[in-house]
C-alpha cells in the first residue's frame, strides 16, 4: 500500500504547491498595487517597497498555507473520484478510513510548517515591517521630501518645507513645520534636523536642533514663543501598540495575561489545528457518484464553510482582545466547532462507502 499512499500524496501536494503559488502571486500583486496607490514607493524607494511586500507575504503565509491545502485536498480527491480512482481504491480494500489517515499524515508536516510560520516567521516579519511602515508613515522623513518644495496634508493639517538635505547623513536643513490643531496653530522652525535610526521598540523620530516654536491660539492672549537647542519630534500612530504586540516573541506573549496579547498568542498556536481540521473537513467532500453538478455544489459548500470559519476565527480573536470571551475558551471554541463538523461529516462518508461497496 506504500505505492497508493505515495500516489495520493503526489495528487495532493502538486495542487497544493500550484494553489500556494497562485495565492502568493495574487497577494503580491494586490500589495504592490496598494503600495503604489499609496505612494509608498516614492517614500521608501522601489527596492524597499518590494522588501516590504515580501515581509507582508511572509505574514500572510500562515493563512495562505491552510487555505491552499484545504483547496488541494478537495480538488485532488474529487479529481480522483471523478476518474473512478476512489472507487478502485475502495474495491482494493483501501477504504475511506485509510484515505483519511493518509491525508492526516500529509497534513501533519504542512500543519507544522504553518505553525512555524506563525510562531517564528510572523513576529520577525512584523518587527521588520513595523520599522518600514513607520518610516513610510512618518511626517518628518528625509526620504519623503525634496528641498525647496512645500508638502501638505489635509488629513493631518500639516505643511512641511525644507531648504536642503543630505541623504547620506539623513540630515535636513532649514526645516519649517506648520501644524493645525483644534486649539490653534503651531509653527516649528529649525536650523537642521536629523532622521534617527529606528528599531522595533521605538517609532521613528526626528531630532531638531536650534529653532523656535510659535504657538498661535485663537485667543491672542494664548500666543507663545519658545526657543530650543534640541527637540525630539516623536510621531507615533495609533497602530504602534498593535504592531508591537504582533512583533512580540511568542515567549513574551506566553508570560502575559493581557487580553490582547493572549488573543495574539492563541491565534499563533491555532494555525496547525486549523490546517489539520480544514484538511479533514475537505476529505468529507469526496463523492461516491461523480457528477459535474455535484462537484460544483461541493466547491460551493466548501467555500461557504471556509468563509464561515475565517470570519468566526477573526471574530473570536476580537472577542478575546476586547475581554468579551475569557482566555479559556478563548479562540478555541471555533476549532471545537470545526472538530464537530469533522465528526458529523465523516460518518456520512463511511456510510457512502458502505453503500457503494454494496452496489458493487
Amino acid at each position: 500500500m506504500k505505492i497508493i499512499e505515495r500516489y495520493i500524496t503526489r495528487e495532493l501536494l502538486l495542487p497544493f504547491i500550484v494553489v500556494t503559488i497562485i495565492l502568493i502571486g495574487l497577494f503580491v500583486s494586490f500589495s504592490v498595487a496598494r503600495f503604489l496607490t499609496g505612494a509608498v514607493s516614492e517614500t521608501l524607494g522601489t527596492i524597499a517597497m518590494f522588501k516590504l511586500v515580501g515581509l507582508k507575504t511572509i505574514i500572510a503565509l500562515e493563512v495562505l498555507v491552510p487555505i491552499a491545502f484545504y483547496v488541494a485536498v478537495i480538488y485532488g480527491l474529487n479529481r480522483m473520484n471523478r476518474d473512478q480512482e476512489i472507487n478502485v481504491l475502495r474495491t482494493a480494500g483501501y477504504g475511506d478510513n485509510r484515505i483519511l489517515g493518509t491525508v492526516f499524515v500529509i497534513a501533519l508536516p504542512i500543519a507544522i510548517l504553518s505553525g512555524m510560520l506563525s510562531v517564528y516567521a510572523r513576529p520577525w516579519a512584523y518587527a521588520e515591517s513595523y520599522i518600514m511602515d513607520a518610516q513610510a508613515e512618518a511626517e518628518l522623513n528625509t526620504n519623503r521630501f525634496q528641498p525647496g518644495r512645500f508638502y501638505g496634508s489635509e488629513k493631518s493639517g500639516r505643511v512641511i518645507f525644507i531648504r536642503g538635505k543630505d541623504d547620506s547623513e539623513k540630515r535636513m536643513e532649514g526645516v519649517f513645520h506648520y501644524i493645525r490643531t483644534a486649539k490653534g496653530r503651531e509653527i516649528i522652525i529649525s536650523r537642521e534636523g536629523y532622521q534617527r535610526s529606528m528599531t522595533a521598540e521605538q517609532w521613528p523620530h526626528i531630532e531638531l536642533r536650534e529653532g523656535q516654536i510659535y504657538r498661535l491660539g485663537f485667543d491672542a492672549v494664548r500666543d507663545s514663543t519658545a526657543h530650543f537647542v534640541k527637540m525630539i519630534y516623536f510621531n507615533e500612530s495609533d497602530q504602534a501598540q498593535n504592531y508591537r504586540r504582533k512583533a512580540a516573541s511568542t515567549r513574551s506573549l506566553w508570560d502575559s495575561e493581557e487580553p490582547r496579547e493572549t488573543a495574539e498568542l492563541q491565534w499563533r498556536l491555532s494555525r496547525p489545528a486549523a490546517t489539520i481540521l480544514l484538511a479533514l473537513i475537505a476529505v468529507s467532500f469526496t463523492r461516491t457518484t461523480p457528477r459535474k453538478d455535484k462537484s460544483d455544489r461541493t466547491f460551493l459548500v466548501a467555500a461557504l464553510i471556509f468563509a464561515a470559519y475565517y470570519n468566526l476565527s477573526g471574530l473570536a480573536k476580537t472577542w478575546v482582545e476586547q475581554g468579551v470571551v475569557a482566555a479559556m475558551p478563548g479562540v478555541w471554541w471555533v476549532y471545537i466547532l470545526l472538530l464537530l463538523i469533522v465528526v458529523l461529516r465523516l460518518p456520512e462518508l463511511r456510510l457512502r462507502s458502505l453503500l457503494s461497496a454494496g452496489k458493487q
